[in-house]
Protein backbone atom coordinates (compact mmCIF):
# COMPACT_ATOMS: atom_id res chain seq x y z
CA UNK A 1 0.00 0.00 0.00
CA UNK A 2 1.46 3.36 -0.96
CA UNK A 3 1.23 6.50 1.13
CA UNK A 4 -1.20 9.23 0.09
CA UNK A 5 0.30 11.79 -2.24
CA UNK A 6 1.13 14.80 -0.04
CA UNK A 7 0.81 17.01 -3.13
CA UNK A 8 -2.77 15.94 -3.86
CA UNK A 9 -4.50 19.30 -4.61
CA UNK A 10 -7.81 18.04 -3.21
CA UNK A 11 -6.18 17.76 0.23
CA UNK A 12 -5.32 21.45 0.15
CA UNK A 13 -8.81 22.71 -0.57
CA UNK A 14 -10.61 23.76 2.64
CA UNK A 15 -14.01 22.13 3.08
CA UNK A 16 -15.01 24.79 5.61
CA UNK A 17 -13.91 28.41 5.83
CA UNK A 18 -14.91 30.84 8.56
CA UNK A 19 -14.20 34.42 9.51
CA UNK A 20 -15.65 37.33 11.44
CA UNK A 21 -17.67 39.95 9.64
CA UNK A 22 -18.04 43.29 11.47
CA UNK A 23 -21.47 44.84 10.92
CA UNK A 24 -23.97 47.26 12.37
CA UNK A 25 -26.82 45.19 13.81
CA UNK A 26 -30.08 46.92 14.71
CA UNK A 27 -33.03 45.10 16.27
CA UNK A 28 -36.45 46.50 15.37
CA UNK A 29 -39.33 45.44 17.63
CA UNK A 30 -42.79 46.58 16.54
CA UNK A 31 -45.21 47.74 19.21
CA UNK A 32 -48.54 45.90 19.45
CA UNK A 33 -50.57 46.15 16.22
CA UNK A 34 -48.02 48.47 14.58
CA UNK A 35 -46.29 45.88 12.39
CA UNK A 36 -47.89 47.05 9.11
CA UNK A 37 -46.71 50.62 9.70
CA UNK A 38 -43.21 49.44 10.65
CA UNK A 39 -43.02 47.32 7.49
CA UNK A 40 -44.18 50.25 5.36
CA UNK A 41 -41.57 52.63 6.78
CA UNK A 42 -38.80 50.06 6.39
CA UNK A 43 -39.86 49.39 2.79
CA UNK A 44 -39.75 53.13 2.01
CA UNK A 45 -36.18 53.13 3.33
CA UNK A 46 -35.33 50.27 0.98
CA UNK A 47 -35.52 47.54 3.62
CA UNK A 48 -38.20 44.93 2.84
CA UNK A 49 -38.77 43.05 6.09
CA UNK A 50 -38.92 39.25 5.85
CA UNK A 51 -41.55 36.92 7.26
CA UNK A 52 -40.77 34.89 10.37
CA UNK A 53 -38.01 32.37 9.72
CA UNK A 54 -36.74 34.15 6.62
CA UNK A 55 -34.07 36.62 5.55
CA UNK A 56 -33.91 39.16 2.75
CA UNK A 57 -30.54 39.92 1.18
CA UNK A 58 -29.92 43.04 -0.89
CA UNK A 59 -26.71 44.83 -1.83
CA UNK A 60 -25.22 46.16 1.39
CA UNK A 61 -27.91 44.85 3.72
CA UNK A 62 -29.47 41.77 5.28
CA UNK A 63 -32.80 41.72 7.14
CA UNK A 64 -33.57 38.71 9.36
CA UNK A 65 -36.64 37.58 11.31
CA UNK A 66 -36.48 34.80 13.89
CA UNK A 67 -39.03 36.25 16.36
CA UNK A 68 -42.57 37.48 15.64
CA UNK A 69 -42.71 41.24 15.12
CA UNK A 70 -38.93 41.61 15.39
CA UNK A 71 -36.20 41.98 12.82
CA UNK A 72 -32.44 42.23 12.80
CA UNK A 73 -31.08 44.67 10.22
CA UNK A 74 -27.42 44.22 9.28
CA UNK A 75 -25.39 46.74 7.31
CA UNK A 76 -21.80 47.95 6.98
CA UNK A 77 -20.35 49.61 10.06
CA UNK A 78 -20.99 53.34 10.40
CA UNK A 79 -19.88 55.68 13.19
CA UNK A 80 -21.01 54.30 16.57
CA UNK A 81 -24.67 55.03 17.28
CA UNK A 82 -25.47 56.63 13.92
CA UNK A 83 -27.39 53.74 12.35
CA UNK A 84 -29.42 52.99 15.47
CA UNK A 85 -30.32 56.65 16.00
CA UNK A 86 -31.63 56.97 12.44
CA UNK A 87 -33.92 53.95 12.84
CA UNK A 88 -35.07 55.05 16.29
CA UNK A 89 -36.10 58.45 14.92
CA UNK A 90 -38.11 56.86 12.09
CA UNK A 91 -39.96 54.47 14.41
CA UNK A 92 -40.95 56.83 17.22
CA UNK A 93 -44.26 55.57 18.64
CA UNK A 94 -44.26 52.50 16.38
CA UNK A 95 -41.31 50.34 17.37
CA UNK A 96 -38.14 50.23 19.39
CA UNK A 97 -34.78 50.28 17.62
CA UNK A 98 -31.90 48.84 19.65
CA UNK A 99 -28.29 48.83 18.50
CA UNK A 100 -26.91 45.32 19.07
CA UNK A 101 -23.69 45.88 17.14
CA UNK A 102 -21.59 45.41 20.29
CA UNK A 103 -23.80 42.66 21.70
CA UNK A 104 -23.72 40.28 18.74
CA UNK A 105 -20.83 38.96 16.68
CA UNK A 106 -21.26 37.95 13.04
CA UNK A 107 -19.36 34.91 11.77
CA UNK A 108 -19.30 33.82 8.14
CA UNK A 109 -19.10 30.15 7.17
CA UNK A 110 -18.76 28.74 3.67
CA UNK A 111 -17.24 25.82 1.83
CA UNK A 112 -18.68 22.60 0.42
CA UNK A 113 -18.68 20.86 3.82
CA UNK A 114 -19.75 23.79 6.01
CA UNK A 115 -23.21 22.42 6.77
CA UNK A 116 -21.75 19.03 7.63
CA UNK A 117 -19.59 20.75 10.24
CA UNK A 118 -22.52 22.72 11.63
CA UNK A 119 -24.76 19.67 12.13
CA UNK A 120 -22.21 18.30 14.60
CA UNK A 121 -23.63 20.72 17.14
CA UNK A 122 -26.98 21.82 15.71
CA UNK A 123 -30.39 20.26 16.33
CA UNK A 124 -31.87 21.77 13.19
CA UNK A 125 -32.03 20.01 9.85
CA UNK A 126 -29.65 22.09 7.77
CA UNK A 127 -29.96 20.16 4.53
CA UNK A 128 -30.36 22.69 1.69
CA UNK A 129 -33.73 21.18 0.78
CA UNK A 130 -35.03 22.01 4.28
CA UNK A 131 -32.98 25.13 5.11
CA UNK A 132 -32.34 26.77 1.73
CA UNK A 133 -31.04 30.30 1.06
CA UNK A 134 -33.54 32.85 2.30
CA UNK A 135 -34.22 30.99 5.57
CA UNK A 136 -33.16 31.91 9.12
CA UNK A 137 -33.51 30.23 12.50
CA UNK A 138 -32.50 30.66 16.14
CA UNK A 139 -31.13 27.70 18.08
CA UNK A 140 -28.54 26.59 20.61
CA UNK A 141 -25.19 25.26 19.42
CA UNK A 142 -22.36 24.23 21.75
CA UNK A 143 -24.46 25.65 24.61
CA UNK A 144 -24.48 29.07 22.93
CA UNK A 145 -27.40 30.98 21.42
CA UNK A 146 -26.95 31.23 17.66
CA UNK A 147 -28.95 32.68 14.77
CA UNK A 148 -28.29 30.89 11.48
CA UNK A 149 -28.92 32.78 8.24
CA UNK A 150 -28.81 30.76 5.01
CA UNK A 151 -27.48 32.72 2.03
CA UNK A 152 -26.70 31.34 -1.40
CA UNK A 153 -22.98 31.72 -0.77
CA UNK A 154 -22.82 30.28 2.75
CA UNK A 155 -24.18 30.62 6.27
CA UNK A 156 -24.06 33.71 8.47
CA UNK A 157 -23.99 33.00 12.22
CA UNK A 158 -24.89 35.59 14.85
CA UNK A 159 -23.92 34.83 18.44
CA UNK A 160 -23.44 36.90 21.61
CA UNK A 161 -20.14 38.78 21.58
CA UNK A 162 -19.33 37.46 25.05
CA UNK A 163 -19.23 33.87 23.80
CA UNK A 164 -18.12 34.49 20.20
CA UNK A 165 -14.49 33.49 20.78
CA UNK A 166 -15.49 30.25 22.46
CA UNK A 167 -18.02 29.51 19.74
CA UNK A 168 -15.51 30.16 16.95
CA UNK A 169 -12.99 27.86 18.65
CA UNK A 170 -15.66 25.17 18.96
CA UNK A 171 -16.54 25.65 15.30
CA UNK A 172 -12.89 25.32 14.25
CA UNK A 173 -12.61 22.09 16.26
CA UNK A 174 -15.85 20.66 14.83
CA UNK A 175 -14.75 21.56 11.29
CA UNK A 176 -11.15 20.34 11.63
CA UNK A 177 -11.85 16.97 9.90
CA UNK A 178 -13.17 18.91 6.90
CA UNK A 179 -9.98 20.94 6.26
CA UNK A 180 -10.97 24.06 8.23
CA UNK A 181 -9.52 27.42 7.24
CA UNK A 182 -9.79 30.53 9.43
CA UNK A 183 -10.23 33.63 7.29
CA UNK A 184 -9.26 37.20 8.13
CA UNK A 185 -12.10 39.57 8.89
CA UNK A 186 -14.48 39.89 5.95
CA UNK A 187 -16.07 43.14 4.86
CA UNK A 188 -19.84 43.31 5.07
CA UNK A 189 -19.93 44.47 1.46
CA UNK A 190 -18.20 41.28 0.32
CA UNK A 191 -20.67 39.22 2.32
CA UNK A 192 -23.56 40.90 0.47
CA UNK A 193 -22.20 40.12 -2.98
CA UNK A 194 -25.43 38.23 -3.72
CA UNK A 195 -28.28 39.92 -5.48
CA UNK A 196 -31.87 39.95 -4.19
CA UNK A 197 -34.03 37.18 -5.51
Amino acid sequence: MSAADSHDPTRLQPGVRSGRCPADIIEIAALRDRTPEVEAIAARRGWPLPALGRNVLAPGQIAISVRPGRWLLLSACAAPGVTGAAWEKDFTGLASAVDLSSGLAALWLDGPLSREALVRGCRLDLHPSVFPPGHAAATIMAQVAVILVALSSGVLLLTPSTTARYFHEWLAHAAAPFQFEALPALSFESLCGDRPR
